[in-house]
């Protein structure tokens, strides 16, 4: 179906998509390779493509063959110049939710690299804060620590966590697989204390952020070596490494979040129930 004609050119849908997706696909990798050596060869590589055409539509044959023989080659100049930007690219492409969606993540496997670097963290006597997100973006915090993009591994987690690390010292934010950020700063919940015990200011940070995102929050006590686990405001405490394993396992694949506002805890079990602020006055 024509959409609209210029002089002898006709335009269809198609002819507008194909555009779109050209663009997309252009403006995605000029964002992967913005700020590197090689974003000024792929404007350098763009300049040569748009050459080529003028010359061949104004008919300069001898420019329009030194260009086509350019073109000719800029598939394999691409990858072998644009090495490290199409990697990240790709990576781009496969953290998607929608590829995502058809290529699930092995959730046990994530549950238990999250679970066995905790048990060696307890071994040590030391402590972990880890936020896993689900759907809410928590970038205003996320941007409060150090950036890494790395792969979850048990190893990272560990180094990450130990007393003499640098980055220690707050919460390590995981998306996908990866570990976006090391030594970030958390919101801390108003509640303070539940009975007569009182919050460490890891467990009111995993109650804090999970009161205001769909993300979870898994805190290792380093005074008591606990597990407590936080969700949509909720607090789990004192958890067996099967009950945390099962817990991250469910979080991951469940169904999203509902988010309550002005929340406190009450209860004397290991799960710690919520009643609203309204209802705690009354």
């Amino acid at each position: 179906m024509d959409v609209f004609t210029i002089g002898f050119i006709t335009i269809t849908w198609i002819d507008i998509i194909d555009i779109l997706l050209v663009t997309f696909l252009f403006y995605r990798l000029y964002i992967v390779m913005r700020g590197t050596i090689a974003a000024q060869v792929f404007l350098g590589l763009m300049l040569v493509i748009i050459g080529s055409i003028i010359a061949r539509a104004v008919d300069m044959k001898a420019l329009s063959w030194i260009l086509k023989t350019l073109t000719d080659i800029w598939v394999i100049a691409l990858i072998v110049l644009f090495q490290p930007e199409l990697r990240r690219l790709l990576l781009y492409l496969g953290r998607n939710p929608i590829v995502k969606f058809f290529i699930r993540t092995d959730v046990k496997e994530y549950a238990d690299i999250i679970v066995k670097a905790l048990e060696e963290l307890r071994l040590r006597h030391e402590g972990a804060l880890i936020i896993i997100i689900r759907t809410t973006d928590i970038k205003l915090f996320v941007d409060t620590g150090l950036p890494l993009h790395a792969n979850i591994s048990k190893e990272l987690l560990v180094t990450i966590f130990n007393k003499r690390s640098p980055l220690h010292d707050g919460a390590v934010v995981i998306k996908d697989r990866y570990i976006e950020a090391a030594r970030c700063t958390l919101p801390l919940s108003g509640v303070e204390s539940i009975g007569e015990r009182m919050l460490g200011t890891r467990h009111r940070a995993a109650l804090g952020i999970s009161e205001q995102g769909d993300v979870v929050a898994i805190v290792l006590s380093e005074e008591t070596g606990e597990f407590a686990f936080a969700k949509s405001g909720r607090l789990s405490m004192n958890l067996s490494s099967e009950e945390l394993r099962e817990k991250i396992s469910s979080a991951i694949t469940g169904p999203i979040a509902m988010q309550t506002q002005g929340l406190h805890l009450t209860g004397t079990s290991k799960d710690y129930a919520l009643e609203s602020r309204e209802g705690m006055d009354r």
